[in-house]
């Protein structure tokens, strides 16, 4: 069963734009790439897939030249579908395994526009590393994420009460009921994450221990992957500073972490390995003195985020149990899945296009420590973020940052209903994709 996404919609603006190019489909490993595209292949009259890694005969087609006249004929014969321009969708899947094919996707750009080119790939990323002038100018990114909890909300049919939460503002306010039930369901979503068979799995079997089953085979098979990042990089290494990192979200990574084996050099390697392959995200320190954000940043103070929930959550071994009961959320603060839940979102609900970036800002002198979890930019604000895991806590370091900033305005983000104290305008956790709704 295919769960509606997003980026549903945008395949469907690039399937119709005159200015089309070829398509690179980019993101983690299993968050949905290849299954978007095979939804949209739908709307074709012919569907040709070419995926390296299962049929790696068809890398001969690519070795032979990047015509891509000659390449279709080719792969039309092999394939036994037409490959007609405006009625063929053409897949090249597991690309990172054919590094002629995707220098190919510049020349289908320049002689033949009207046919329609995906490609995709796990560990792209790497390869592209290799060949980053591939095709500047004449293939376009598109950046896939696992399921935002917008369309977590959509693949359980609550198309209602989603449409009540994107017109609530903490100046409008928002009904008790609707509140609630919406938090019912982030409880579940922190649970569950956005991986698509995860998603999935809940949709069609309710059973939330067969949702933990299939986390935990995904994050054996993440593991298994480590082996492929790259031959001089052992996998040990690798899974000691991807556990690193999930034991300190919420946190500024150190490299003197307990148990530690390996020196910083080795821990920046894996660190870079890690977010190539999109299973980590750097939240970047930022002075947050104007905008852009990221022309006053300190790489040497960063945070880092894994790249879904219910992945983390089953690492650290967290009470399912009291994450679906418990109001307080307790737990919610020892693991930062909060913090963790806001950075996400704030990507998820970002340009599909761009490959941005988080940022948060800290102050730290004897006398005056504070820190605010994320800064955006919304349009030419800056905006800082706090993230309360619960419903009370003060915000000392929100209102000292928007003295010091002169910032017209603040967000706290915490299980609370809309609402607004002075300066600062309250959104619950779930409501995270409004703030980027138009001012």
């Amino acid at each position: 069963m295919y769960l509606a996404r997003k980026i549903d919609q945008e395949l469907k603006i690039w399937r119709e734009s005159s200015q089309r190019k070829p398509l690179l489909l980019r993101g983690a490993r299993q968050v949905g790439k290849s299954s978007a595209v095979k939804n949209l292949a739908t709307e074709f009259e012919f569907f040709v897939e070419i995926n390296f890694d299962e049929n790696p005969f068809f890398k001969k087609v690519f070795e032979n030249g990047l015509n891509p006249t000659e390449i279709c004929e080719q792969l039309s014969v092999a394939t036994n579908t037409p490959i007609v321009a405006g009625k063929t969708l053409l897949f090249f899947d597991e690309i990172q395994a054919c590094i002629p094919a995707i220098s190919s996707l510049r020349y289908f750009y320049e002689k033949m526009p009207d046919l329609h080119v995906i490609a995709a790939g796990s560990l792209l990323e790497f390869t592209l590393a290799e060949i980053p002038s591939f095709g500047v100018g004449r293939v376009r990114s598109m950046y896939v994420y696992p399921f935002s909890f917008e369309e977590f909300l959509l693949a359980n049919k609550e198309k209602n009460l989603l449409d009540a939460l994107k017109k609530a503002t903490p100046e409008k306010g928002f009904s008790d009921i609707f509140h609630e039930k919406l938090k019912r369901y982030f409880k579940k979503f922190l649970v569950i994450g956005g991986m698509p068979e995860a998603v999935n799995t809940y949709i069609e079997t309710g059973n939330m221990l067969d949702v933990q089953r299939v986390l935990d085979d995904l994050t054996q098979s993440i593991e298994a992957d480590f082996a492929k990042y790259k031959n001089r990089v052992s996998t040990q290494r690798i899974r000691e500073v991807f556990n690193a990192v999930v034991q300190q979200t919420g946190n500024k990574f150190s490299y003197s972490y307990p148990n530690s084996t390996l020196n910083n050099v080795q821990i920046k390697e894996a660190l870079e390995l890690l977010q190539m392959a999109g299973l980590i995200y750097p939240i970047t320190h930022s002075a947050s003195n104007g905008i852009p954000l990221g022309a006053e940043i300190n790489p040497k103070q960063r945070k880092f985020l894994i790249f879904d929930m219910g992945i983390f959550q089953r690492i650290l071994g967290l009470n399912i149990a009291n994450l679906l009961i418990e109001d307080d959320f307790d737990v919610i603060n020892k693991g930062y899945i909060a913090e963790l839940f806001v950075g996400l979102e704030i990507l998820k609900s970002s340009s599909c296009y761009e490959k941005n970036d988080l940022f948060y800002w800290q102050r730290e002198s004897r006398n005056s420590q504070a820190e605010v979890d994320y800064v955006i930019q919304k349009n030419e604000k800056i905006i800082p973020l706090e993230v309360k895991a619960g419903k009370k806590g003060s915000m000392q370091s929100l209102f000292l940052f928007l003295k010091e900033k002169n910032i017209d305005f603040g967000i706290r983000l915490s299980l609370e209903n809309f609402s607004q104290i002075e300066k600062v305008k309250i959104y619950p956790l779930y409501a995270t994709m409004n703030i980027f709704e138009p001012i």
